[in-house]
């Protein structure tokens, strides 16, 4: 069941042309609520809204938003634009997208003639802020490389829920983006990872791709339970296109649960078991002898490194990126974890943006 609520919105918070964050009076408490302008147009000052409450009233989610199903001031709506492919189908929340490949798009038959990536790198995360220190890494490393994002259906379906990518955007660190399967409101819309990354090669013409979910990654606490799994069937498909998948390890050891602490095992399951073709993944030598022997012992033990490419990083290297990403500190956070907190995650995702610009170096 949905959570269904009336609010009156008493302040706009933020705006920009895709959403709005509101303060909203819900029953004479005050709440953040997420209004998607392009979904439900855009709200006033004193409009009243149908709001989706479930989350808050879970006590689940990233944000701690209600989010507007309508505004009742202004309910009615035509639908406008080019495109017949659905995403969220047969749900009341159902919408329309002019995507990439459909048969009246200019580029359709772009994916009809495409042969391969040519070893184009891939880079495949399992968490959203993996985006960020991957990016800032990349970038200060070789300003000029092309990077584009790919966010699959994994976790939140609305890219512009996303606050990393509308900045990496606005500074000019993303050329583009691509949202896939039923994620929403990239610059271009795909059916599928393959058609995404295709999409993104031949369109955007990046030198590069990242792909990961979008904020808000579901996990059971079983083996086979969490949406990250998608990072193995990535590296297969990456793999099927001619290109050369890049898997970040998912690394902490400020997680206070067993089965994250060191490599999680997210990372281990789907590289030992889930993908059934080779990656390359940057496994950092952290200044911690105790970490850098647990993670060790976690390769040893689940033999990812004798199903794939496992480059070690040293000492040295591990200082010049993480003297990249203390610049960028107040930016970054993860699972509620800022910087600080959480050294050995980002540095993990950094690394992988140092090994993305030594494989294309590679290809030239």
């Amino acid at each position: 069941m949905i959570g269904i609520k009336i609010g009156k919105v008493i302040e706009i918070l933020k705006e920009n042309e895709n959403n709005s964050e509101l303060l909203i009076n819900l029953q004479g408490k005050t709440f953040k609520a997420m209004n998607y302008n392009k979904l439900t147009g855009k709200v006033k000052m004193g409009d009243t809204l149908l709001l989706n409450t479930t989350a808050v009233d879970l006590n689940l989610g990233t944000g701690g938003y209600h989010f507007v199903i309508s505004n009742l001031d202004s309910p009615l709506q035509d639908v406008t634009g080019e495109g017949h492919i659905m995403k969220l189908r047969y749900s009341p929340y159902q919408l329309k997208v002019f995507s990439a490949e459909e048969q009246e798009s200019p580029y359709h038959e772009l994916f009809n003639n495409f042969k391969t990536l040519d070893g184009m790198p891939i880079v495949i995360g399992s968490l959203h802020s993996m985006i960020f220190p991957f990016v800032k890494v990349l970038k200060s490393l070789n300003s000029t490389l092309k990077i584009a994002y790919i966010m699959t259906d994994g976790a939140a379906l609305p890219i512009d829920f996303s606050n990393t990518v509308r900045e990496l955007k606005d500074r000019g660190e993303l050329v583009g983006t691509v949202t896939i399967g039923n994620a929403f409101g990239g610059d271009l819309e795909c059916v599928n990872i393959y058609n995404g990354i295709i999409a993104a090669k031949e369109i955007l013409k990046c030198d590069l791709a990242i792909v990961t979910m979008g904020p808000g990654i579901a996990g059971t606490g079983t083996k086979y339970g969490f949406s990250g799994i998608e990072q193995g069937h990535i590296i297969d498909a990456t793999n099927d296109l001619g290109g050369t998948p890049i898997a970040i390890p998912r690394i902490s050891f400020a997680d206070s649960r067993p089965r994250h602490w060191g490599i999680s095992h997210h990372t281990i399951t789907v590289l030992s078991t889930i993908c059934k073709s080779e990656a390359t993944l940057g496994i950092p030598m952290y200044s911690d002898e105790a970490k850098t022997h647990h993670i060790l012992q976690q390769i040893k033990e689940s033999g990812i490194d004798r199903k794939h490419k496992c480059i070690f990083v040293d000492k040295a290297e591990i200082q010049g990126i993480t003297k990249i990403l203390e610049q960028f500190k107040p930016k970054m956070s993860t699972m509620g974890r800022k910087y600080e907190n959480d050294k050995e995650f980002f540095i993990a995702a950094g690394v992988s943006g140092c090994l993305a610009v030594s494989v294309l170096s590679a290809l030239q």
